[in-house]
C-alpha cells in the first residue's frame, strides 16, 4: 500500500483528490495538511510514502516545505503540484528535492502514474513540463539539443529512460509497435546516441532525470 499525504490550502481540492485516490487499489490517503508548516510537523510524526505538494500556499509555501522535508526525510517522495508549467517553478522544485512535477490540469490517471513512479524510485515529470525544461536548459552557453525534439518524442524518450518497453509505450500512447520503433530510431538519430543506456546518460546530462532513476 502506498500511503499518500495531500498538502493543499483548498479543502475542496484535497477532498476531490482524496475521493479519487481512495478508489484506487494500492493507494491510500492517510494524511492531509493545508500549509507547508503543517505538512512538516505531520510528516515527522507519521511519515507517508508520497506527498502531493501544492506550491502556492500561505506561509512558507510548497517550495520551502519541499526543501525542508527532502533534507530531513529524504525517503519521502514529493510530487510538486502547480498551475505553472514553465520556468522557474519546475526546475526550482526539482532542485529542492521533489521527485515529480504535475500541473493542476492533469487527470487522475496521470496522478496515479506519478505516485507509483516516484514510489518505485523514479522521477515523474509531465511531458509538457519536461519539454519546456529541456528547451530552457543551457549547457556551457550552448542551447539544449532537446529543442530538436517534438513533445511526443520527448514523451517517448522519458518513457524509455524510465524502463518502459516498446509494447508498454505503444499501449500507453496508443501507438502501433512500428510507430514506437520509429520514434525510438528518430530519438537516437537526433540526439546522436546508439542505445537506451546512452539515451539515459543524455537525459541525466540535460537534467531531465536524476541519476538515481533506476534505484
Amino acid at each position: 500500500m502506498i500511503n499518500v499525504m495531500l498538502v493543499d490550502d483548498h479543502g475542496l481540492v484535497r477532498n476531490g483528490i482524496k475521493r479519487l485516490l481512495n478508489d484506487v487499489d494500492g493507494i491510500a490517503v492517510v494524511a492531509e495538511a493545508e500549509t507547508g508548516e503543517q505538512a512538516i510537523t505531520q510528516v515527522r510524526q507519521r511519515p507517508p510514502d508520497v506527498i502531493l505538494m501544492d506550491i502556492s500556499m500561505p506561509g512558507i509555501g510548497g517550495l520551502e516545505a519541499t526543501r525542508k522535508i527532502a533534507r530531513s526525510l529524504p525517503g519521502i517522495k514529493i510530487i510538486a503540484v502547480s498551475i505553472h508549467d514553465d520556468e522557474p517553478f519546475p526546475a526550482r522544485l526539482l532542485e529542492a528535492g521533489a521527485a515529480g512535477y504535475l500541473t493542476k490540469g492533469c487527470d487522475v490517471r496521470e496522478i496515479i502514474k506519478a505516485i507509483r513512479s516516484v514510489y518505485a524510485g523514479k522521477q515523474y515529470i509531465t511531458p509538457e513540463v519536461a519539454h519546456k525544461l529541456a528547451l530552457t536548459l543551457v549547457n556551457k552557453g550552448e542551447k539544449s539539443p532537446v529543442d530538436r525534439l517534438t513533445q511526443r518524442e520527448t514523451q517517448v524518450m522519458l518513457m524509455i529512460v524510465r524502463g518502459a518497453t516498446n509494447k508498454e509505450i505503444s499501449g500507453r500512447l496508443c501507438l502501433s509497435p512500428k510507430t514506437t520503433s520509429t520514434y525510438r530510431y528518430r530519438l537516437f538519430e537526433k540526439l546522436g546516441v546508439h542505445n537506451d543506456v546512452e539515451l539515459t546518460c543524455f537525459a541525466i546530462r540535460y537534467g531531465l532525470i536524476r541519476e538515481n532513476i533506476s534505484h
